[in-house]
């Protein structure tokens, strides 16, 4: 029997918040490298683990931030900030520090995680921007009205978003909407795309179409933008509930920033064997 044991190197572990899923990778000991070519292989539900973003663990050189987090689209594209991996992470470090607060720094941000009573993961996901230039856009303009058809709003976590409010979400294909608009000239690093129709002044319905990964169960950063935009159009209270295809959340406007909370769940750990990258570039 041809024993394969030690072709079996990387380990990570598989997460999700809601049925947006993750790769989990800890580099804090070991600083491995990969490809955008390996990214997407790994991120093939058939070929590879398959996920909807991919996490890098880090250790960082600030003090009181407990790792850094680099994150990668299925695609193989490079992404600033995940709010539902952000809420995995935050639960790997407190089981393995017994802390109920850590800081996860991001290369757009330094995010703070805070576990609530019913165990479930708080994240502040910031200030959002909402000037043109900081989305970015590619020409002025109002960003709550945007110059596309049906007048989007733009708001930025970190990376973009473009939030179409609709009355009947029924009526509407997140697939045709966000297939066009992530590549809309207006986004010149793309953009993630939600369609959200308010049910009542503390519940939305998204549907959520991610730049680099296609349409996804759930998103925290595209939840934050939608009760967000909906509070910056007064069409809900401060705090919202969020009902994605995957489940929901609960988000809270505030003034030091946009609050999400909901449930995760560990789905399975392993070892990437070295063997799947075999004549991968």
């Amino acid at each position: 029997m041809l024993n394969l044991k030690h072709k079996f190197k990387i380990p990570f572990i598989k997460m999700h918040g809601l049925g947006n899923d993750f790769l989990i990778i800890d580099c804090r000991e070991n600083n491995y490298k990969f490809s955008n070519s390996q990214i997407r292989l790994l991120g093939n539900r058939n070929l590879g683990v398959g996920f909807d973003q991919f996490v890098l663990m880090y250790n960082s050189n600030k003090k009181n931030i407990q790792t850094f987090l680099k994150f990668w689209n299925s695609d193989g594209s490079y992404s600033s900030t995940c709010g539902n991996a952000t809420r995995c992470v935050a639960d790997i470090l407190m089981n393995e520090t017994g802390l109920n607060e850590v800081n996860i720094a991001t290369s757009a941000e330094i995010i703070k995680c805070v576990k609530l009573t019913n165990g479930q993961i708080s994240t502040n996901m910031g200030v959002p921007k909402i000037k043109w230039k900081d989305i970015p856009l590619s020409v002025k303009c109002d960003t709550s009205k945007l110059p596309i058809k049906g007048n989007p709003i733009a708001t930025s976590f970190g990376n973009p978003h473009c939030t179409f409010f609709v009355d009947n979400l029924k009526k509407f294909s997140i697939s045709r909407i966000g297939k066009e608009t992530e590549i809309n000239p207006l986004f010149p690093q793309k953009t993630n795309v939600q369609i959200a129709q308010v049910i009542d002044d503390s519940t939305i319905e998204v549907k959520v179409w991610e730049r680099g990964s296609g349409i996804t169960m759930a998103s925290g950063s595209s939840a934050c933008a939608v009760a967000f935009s909906a509070k910056r159009l007064n069409l809900v209270r401060d705090e919202v509930q969020i009902i994605l295809d995957g489940g929901s959340v609960n988000v809270k406007c505030q003034e030091d920033g946009v609050w999400i909370s909901g449930n995760i769940k560990y789905v399975f750990s392993g070892k990437i064997s070295s063997l799947l990258f075999d004549n991968s570039e």
